[in-house]
């Protein structure tokens, strides 16, 4: 099982790896640029991007988890209906998207504000982007189908071709063609429709026996569709939770001062880099946690279970040990200015504890998504974020001020895998 488990999260981790480092080529190819406004357009235009795919990101999780149930129970109609259902679901919402860029360009940068040059250009890369959406929540599609299939090392080739390509050209028509800020989303664009093609290249090359047309219009089940939007409402609900909780951490930060925000960017920058190599064991526990459902495995279910979390807590630990003695050095290197690594160095003992009592809430993510329980997953975000979150912060932030949200943020990491561990519990009866 062990085997099993890094075969599996390995390839997930390397992957999400490429997911940071493809804006830090943008970044790179812009930030080399005579005028500082083309960098500051594609960085506010991402961040627009950022929340609209992260809200779509059930699309992903719950064809995960009803792709992996299928091929555990060896029902290849099923693991066929699932591809094709998430492939459509996701060209469908991204056409509704694309219809809909003008009103969702006009919203965003009315609560985005910006000088006037910045937010011009970063209009005009919003509005050449959008034009990716089909091809970007189709990618989320075929991404969950293969995870489910068992097989993380075909998004591994899919986000690094996509990387490689999207670097090459835009590198090609910023510095060749002279198209800014503009070249670079033409790069997105064109990379994320060849992700596409690199998708079916390789479906065709192992799994075309699930590629055909009765399959096709087999896949459009009454019932089969209820089930699938009551999972993905669920999962959405969740996910607008968590951006909730992140947007407000933000948000109260920059609303303080902006030193505390520098900071705290700074440092929350430790929980992203172990929220990446983590994830890859929670979309592992995805997978398999599926597999051993759909062949009404339960001995084995939580065996994989007990596995995962005990690689998961020896890696939290380690990562803790890193940011002790590498911590100082990682925030120099984040940042020269010395100011907010002073006032981030007061704060620092926040990060040490965020492995350690994070990681059973990506778990136990990657358990429900596995065996599909959404309504579960709901519950515990809407707890952790409206009972335990919010309420801390305010009742704390007069007396403890900054240290109040690293605590709320504690807390409420530590209670969706509270929340989550007693409700597995009950769920793993009815199993």
């Amino acid at each position: 099982m062990n085997k099993e488990i890094l075969n599996l999260a390995i390839p997930n981790i390397i992957t999400n790896i490429t997911i940071p480092l493809l804006g830090l080529v943008d970044i790179a190819l812009l930030g080399h640029l005579t005028s500082p406004v083309y960098l500051a357009a594609v960085a506010l235009g991402s961040m627009i991007f950022n929340i609209l795919y992260w809200g779509m990101n059930f699309i992903r999780m719950s064809t995960t988890g009803f792709t992996s149930q299928a091929y555990g129970a060896k029902n290849n109609e099923e693991i066929a209906y699932n591809l094709n259902r998430a492939i459509i679901l996701g060209i469908i919402i991204g056409i509704i998207i694309i219809s809909l860029q003008v009103v969702i360009n006009n919203i965003s940068f009315s609560i985005l504000s910006a000088e006037v040059e910045t937010e011009k250009f970063a209009s005009k890369y919003f509005l050449i982007r959008i034009w990716a959406a089909p091809a970007s929540l189709a990618l989320y599609g075929f991404y969950g189908w293969f995870i489910g299939m068992q097989n993380s090392k075909y998004p591994l080739i899919i986000a690094v071709s996509i990387n490689i390509i999207n670097i090459i050209i835009s590198y090609v028509l910023i510095y060749h063609f002279k198209m800014n800020s503009n070249g670079a989303a033409i790069g997105t664009v064109i990379a994320q429709y060849s992700g596409v093609l690199i998708s079916v290249i390789l479906l065709q090359i192992k799994y075309k026996k699930y590629i055909k047309l009765d399959y096709l219009f087999a896949s459009f089940k009454k019932s089969t569709f209820s089930e699938l939007f009551k999972v993905n409402a669920n999962i959405f609900i969740r996910t607008l939770g968590i951006m909730l909780v992140m947007t407000f951490f933000t948000a109260i930060s920059a609303n303080k001062s902006t030193l505390i925000l520098d900071a705290n960017t700074v440092l929350f920058q430790f929980f992203i880099f172990f929220s990446y190599y983590i994830d890859g064991f929670a979309y592992a526990t995805e997978s398999l946690t599926g597999k051993y459902k759909g062949r009404k495995d339960k001995n084995s279910l939580i065996k994989i279970i007990k596995k995962i979390f005990l690689w998961s807590l020896y890696s939290s630990i380690v990562f803790s040990i890193i940011y002790i003695f590498l911590g100082k050095y990682i925030i120099q290197i984040l940042t020269s200015q010395p100011e907010i690594i002073d006032y981030a160095s007061k704060y620092f003992f926040w990060v040490l504890i965020i492995p350690i009592i994070s990681f059973s809430a990506f778990i136990w993510d990657g358990v429900f998504v596995g065996i599909t329980a959404s309504k579960e997953m709901r519950n515990s975000m809407l707890i952790a974020s409206l009972l335990v979150f919010f309420p801390v912060y305010f009742l704390l932030e007069n007396k403890i001020g900054n240290n109040a949200l690293w605590l709320a943020m504690i807390l409420f990491l530590f209670s969706r895998g509270l929340i989550q561990t007693f409700q597995f519990k009950k769920l793993f009866k009815n199993l």
